[in-house]
């Protein structure tokens, strides 16, 4: 597990400085994915794998001044371009892992993941710790602005079955940690909306 974290930081350690510079029109998409989760004045979210806090800013939006926004990365450089492009101002940020979440069970209402899924070095078990944290009958997003296909265009390789974004890979996968995926988009957007089951 070690090893796959090592991948994880290094990857986007050395990426972090320019993320967001590369992908400088996302942010509208990332707006609508966070209006689809249906956070309401007062909840309490994770951003988890928050990266550069894209999400953060209309996470806030969403919940307002009482609610509270937490944004958790495995990656201190993208912590770091999060404050440097004033994010934090949206919520707190957190060096941990998803897998080992510093937070209580059951005190969050929803949870949103961007670029998330294909990152997990456990899916199943990080799925269902995140589930953990999440109240029944909360939320998860799992998202991405563009489709699979353009996604998989985007990184050089074909689109295939055994991406665990898939639907018939991912429902059972979420199914499995505790989650119902109850909407699923991969076209202009990859979009997975799941309930927290209990």
């Amino acid at each position: 597990m070690a090893h796959d974290h090592t991948h994880v930081q290094e990857f986007f350690g050395s990426r972090a400085a320019d993320w967001d510079a590369r992908f400088p029109d996302d942010g509208p998409a990332y707006a609508a994915a966070v209006a689809d989760l249906g956070l309401r004045p007062g909840d309490a979210v994770l951003d988890a794998g928050c990266g550069t806090g894209r999400a953060l800013p209309p996470l806030r939006d969403a919940v307002g001044a009482r609610g509270t926004v937490l944004g958790v990365d495995l990656t201190p450089e993208m912590l770091d371009a999060a404050v440097r492009a004033g994010r934090r101002a949206a919520g707190q940020l957190l060096l941990a892992d998803v897998s080992r979440l510093p937070v209580r069970s059951a005190v969050l209402d929803a949870v949103f993941g961007a670029g998330l899924i294909a990152h997990l070095p456990r899916p199943g078990e990080n799925l269902r710790e995140l589930a953990r944290v999440v109240r029944p009958g909360g939320r998860l997003a799992l998202f991405h602005p563009i489709g699979r296909a353009a996604l998989a265009a985007r990184q050089g390789r074909r689109i295939t079955d055994e991406d665990l974004r898939a639907e018939p890979n991912l429902r059972p996968l979420l199914a499995g940690s505790g989650w119902r995926l109850e909407s699923y988009n991969e076209d202009s957007r990859f979009l997975a909306l799941a309930v927290r089951q209990g």
